[in-house]
């Protein structure tokens, strides 16, 4: 996986459970040498391609969320299968998929670290997973901004290109903005993170602020291009579609707001 010889995914997402993570019915019984695993995951990314999967799974039923343990479980285990691949509004490049486990068996030794220790590392993952997103909505807000900026400097309305209104200067003047503030909370992040201090909060700002900065971008990089953005011949369509996974993925913007306001309050 190091290498990038192999593909890995992280299965958490269930029908039942979004937001609410520690309510997965996905189970996991200790059964000899093997892990027997019976659910169901949702909105997987690169489910159905990876070649080894790291999937949260109940291991002890009564011990609520100290009793989630995550699995390894590699391509081809019997009991393992993917479903279909979601038809997604945006963000084609990147496989969504449902996975099922029925009676799936793996080694007893595919636990990591120990049982019960699960909720606490996939907790982990998506601090950093947060510091990804809000990188991926800074690329976006970005990409919305120059697309709008060379835009209006050749669109041409009452005699003049429209960069030189007010009411386009300031748009541009508020993505910009917005874009420097959200690349510095996303910078600041992942260099807590390097340095091994902890970024909860830190990580959930960036990935905030940056995915609401994006869908701000966007919406104003649509309007400037008028009626030509809502078409495919320019990018500013795709841009608009791919930024709205942003507040949902990797924690809601309502969840963030959560998170904050209980490291805040500590």
């Amino acid at each position: 996986l190091a290498r990038g010889e192999k593909l890995g995914a992280f299965g958490l997402t269930e029908p039942g459970a979004g937001s609410d993570a520690a309510s997965i019915q996905t189970t996991a019984v200790l059964k000899g040498d093997e892990w027997v695993i019976n659910g169901q995951k949702t909105f997987i990314t690169s489910g159905s391609i990876a070649d080894v999967v790291v999937i949260a799974a109940r291991t002890d039923p009564a011990a609520g969320s100290r009793g989630i343990s995550n699995l390894i479980v590699e391509k081809g285990a019997p009991g393992f299968r993917a479903g279909r691949d979601e038809e997604k509004m945006g963000l084609r490049g990147s496989v969504t998929s449902q996975l099922f486990f029925e009676d799936c068996r793996v080694p007893k030794e595919n636990i990591l670290g120990k049982p019960g220790e699960g909720f606490k590392q996939f907790l982990t993952v998506l601090d950093g997973g947060r510091i990804s997103i809000g990188a991926m909505a800074l690329g976006l807000a970005q990409a919305a901004l120059e697309s709008a900026v060379a835009y209006s400097k050749q669109r041409v309305q009452f005699g003049q290109p429209i960069a030189s209104f007010e009411a386009i200067q300031w748009m541009l003047a508020d993505m910009a903005t917005e874009i420097e503030a959200a690349r510095l909370l996303v910078y600041r992040a992942a260099w807590l993170k390097d340095r091994g201090v902890r970024f909860t909060r830190e990580a959930a700002m960036a990935k905030l602020y940056a995915s609401e900065a994006a869908e701000r971008a966007a919406f104003k990089a649509l309007q400037i291009h008028g009626g030509y953005g809502y078409t495919k011949d320019y990018d500013v369509e795709r841009i608009y579609r791919d930024q709205r996974l942003c507040t949902i993925g990797e924690g809601t913007s309502e969840i963030l707001r959560l998170v904050i306001s209980r490291q805040v309050l500590q």
